[in-house]
């Protein structure tokens, strides 16, 4: 127990003070690549013997992102803005942006008028995904990202290297999916925000040290006692499910998260780097094995929707719940096609606002109260 404890406090720690992380690594002498969500190609950055950390925005009241970036912009990129204009990220290389959404193609601009000492290294994902030229196109865009970080690392990314890189995110991949199975056999121990806290500190740490701090928590829960939870439980779905208070109220409620499809979590560990004819090759070809995600176009608009009645199912959750990031059009889009197929298959589900730039979530509170009582 008091592994568990101490290795979800440091989690805990790690999850909420991103800048001192970053600050450490500048002071060994690393050059440190931001990754904007949600499938940045971290294996590039770490063959060119950089450190990836990913940037998922944060509570702020914008004030000078609105300069470039309307209030009408997904919360998530105007609070990565408003963080790059005001120096929170200072002594960065660069911050590698996919264009996968209408607002990224914008915040290309936004960013190199607004933080002129951070590079963007911008490439486009093709969201055809079957087109015949999808593949070449896409290795086209990921060379340009190769050429971006060997001019800034002064370090040839060479096809052994990057192959080490793919291996290693793979195993990490691996560890992330292991503890969310570990979690879910201890929900006494793992409330919503701890494992909510694992997910995001993984995406500062580098893979190696995941991999250790991962590991070593999945090991310590198997020797604890299985719990059999008797509470209710949920599927989360969205991009992220921010601020640490609406994690809180399904705690305070008694509900247990026992999965999620958020691209903050495990969406991104969902689908490894498969076997390819060059590591190049196989960076492109991750993002055509990406399934029930928002960002990536799929043709059957129920993919998504019948991936999480799986989901739940398999876990046996109550509900799915939708974590609507504030002007995310894409999730918006497929809002009504998940909400109809779960709700087909005889699930519940509910959706919460997700808004960055505000610390009022009272409404969650009384949807979650109410899905309690229920």
């Amino acid at each position: 127990m008091a592994d568990v404890k101490n290795l979800l406090a440091q989690f805990d720690d790690i999850s909420k003070n991103p800048q001192r992380l970053l600050k450490e690594y500048l002071n060994a002498g690393d050059k440190v690549i931001a990754c904007f969500p949600v499938y940045t190609p971290q294996p590039l950055v770490l063959a060119a013997g950089m450190v990836p950390m990913g940037i998922w925005g944060g509570q702020c009241n914008p004030q000078i992102a609105g300069k470039y970036a309307p209030i009408f912009t997904c919360s998530l990129l105007r609070s990565c803005l408003e963080f790059g204009m005001t120096g929170a990220y200072r002594g960065v290389s660069a911050a590698i942006m996919p264009i996968i959404c209408d607002t990224f193609r914008g915040m290309n601009s936004a960013w190199r008028a607004g933080v002129k000492d951070i590079r963007p290294i911008t490439f486009i994902y093709p969201q055809n995904r079957k087109d015949p030229g999808a593949r070449d196109f896409l290795i086209e865009e990921i060379k340009t990202v190769r050429s971006a970080l060997e001019e800034i690392s002064g370090k040839e990314i060479t096809n052994e290297a990057l192959q080490n890189a793919i291996a290693l995110c793979n195993k990490r991949n691996a560890v992330m999916r292991a503890f969310c199975e570990a979690a879910n056999d201890h929900l006494d121990l793992i409330r919503p925000a701890d494992r909510h806290h694992v997910m995001k500190a993984a995406t500062f740490l580098r893979p190696e040290k995941t991999i250790e701090m991962v590991s070593a928590l999945t090991e310590a829960l198997a020797a604890e006692p299985v719990c059999d939870w008797k509470g209710k439980k949920v599927i989360l779905t969205g991009i992220t499910c921010e601020p640490d208070e609406v994690l809180g109220y399904f705690a305070d409620n008694n509900v247990a998260v026992v999965g999620d499809d958020l691209a903050q979590e495990s969406r991104q560990y969902r689908s490894d780097y498969p076997a390819a004819n060059s590591a190049i090759e196989s960076l492109a070809l991750h993002w055509f094995a990406i399934y029930g995600c928002s960002t990536a176009h799929d043709d059957n608009n129920t993919a998504r929707g019948q991936m999480l009645v799986k989901l739940a199912k398999d876990s046996g959750a109550d509900c799915v719940v939708l974590c609507m990031m504030r002007f995310c059009e894409i999730e918006e889009y497929d809002q009504p096609s998940v909400i109809d197929t779960v709700t087909r298959a005889g699930l519940m589900s509910f959706s919460i606002d997700i808004d960055q730039s505000t610390t009022e979530s009272g409404q969650a509170l009384t949807k979650i109260q109410a899905f309690a009582e229920n």
